[in-house]
């Protein structure tokens, strides 16, 4: 995955504003140690892709990072698409849904 799937996207940033944050409710949150052992990624990973793709918040400097459960599991499956309807908020779409129904998260 890298950059260029983004380049063309309107849904990803408002004119250099960057990417819109995805909404995330108490019961999509999950902190970095949980994501690395569901993803079996590293540290840096994880945050390299809550950078890239906006899939972690973080509320000030030192607070935990936290990252929603189904926007991980669509990055680790490449579901770009599934994403960014999330990202507009579309949790009922049947491609965002299925995420959430596969984590056991209600939409």
């Amino acid at each position: 995955m890298s950059n260029t799937l983004f380049r063309n996207s309107e849904l990803l940033a408002c004119k250099g504003l960057g990417l819109a944050p995805i909404l995330m409710r108490k019961d999509d949150i999950i902190l970095m140690k949980r994501a690395e052992d569901h993803s079996g990624r590293t540290d840096k990973t994880i945050r390299g892709w809550c950078k890239q793709f906006g899939i972690g918040r973080q509320s000030c400097p030192g607070a935990p990072i936290e990252i929603s459960a189904p926007a991980l599991e669509m990055v680790l499956e490449g579901d770009i698409v599934a994403l960014e309807l999330l990202r507009v908020g579309n949790r009922t779409h049947p491609r965002v849904k299925r995420y959430f129904d596969h984590l056991g998260i209600p939409v």
